[in-house]
């Protein structure tokens, strides 16, 4: 079975906006059933930690904000790459945020997605690219694993109840 070829093209403002918001609402979720975060507060601490990284919005500079689409021009899917890394890394870009919608799910977009994202980092320097996965989302995890992204750092926790 050959991959779905996805292209990739900026965010118009509408869908930013809309982005960011549902952004900050699955980041939130993902601290809460983390343990890092509470649910009264994740969405909050979500917003303001995703508006320190965009203090500018869609013009903060260095950020690659992308949809995928398919040939026919569908939208399936969202990438976020910084392309200075969180903690300095030369020459290695970062994945902020990918998804594919939820209805295009299981049909290898976000393999196409990622590999769509990798170039897009390549094309402007990047030599490598980075980034962070929640411990509870395996299916992500496996994907990249098999897309040859490998273990550089790992956040181990065990929880001390009484």
């Amino acid at each position: 079975m050959t991959e779905p070829a996805v292209r990739l093209r900026a965010m118009s403002p509408e869908e930013f906006d809309r982005w960011r918001d549902e952004l900050a609402v699955e980041y939130a979720r993902e601290h809460v059933t983390a343990g890092n975060w509470t649910a009264e507060e994740g969405v909050d601490r979500a917003r303001t930690a995703i508006a320190a990284l965009l203090p500018d919005g869609m013009a903060t500079p260095g950020q690659l904000l992308l949809v995928g689409v398919r040939a026919d021009g569908t939208p399936v899917g969202r990438i976020w790459i910084s392309l200075t890394h969180p903690r300095g890394l030369a020459d290695c870009a970062f994945i902020q945020d990918i998804e594919v919608a939820a209805e295009h799910r299981g049909r290898g977009l976000g393999r196409a997605l990622l590999a769509a994202g990798e170039q897009a980092a390549r094309e402007r320097g990047a030599r490598a690219l980075e980034l962070n996965v929640f411990g509870a989302n395996e299916t992500a995890a496996e994907l990249y694993r098999t897309s040859g992204y490998r273990v550089v750092t790992q956040q181990m926790r065990k929880d001390l109840l009484a």
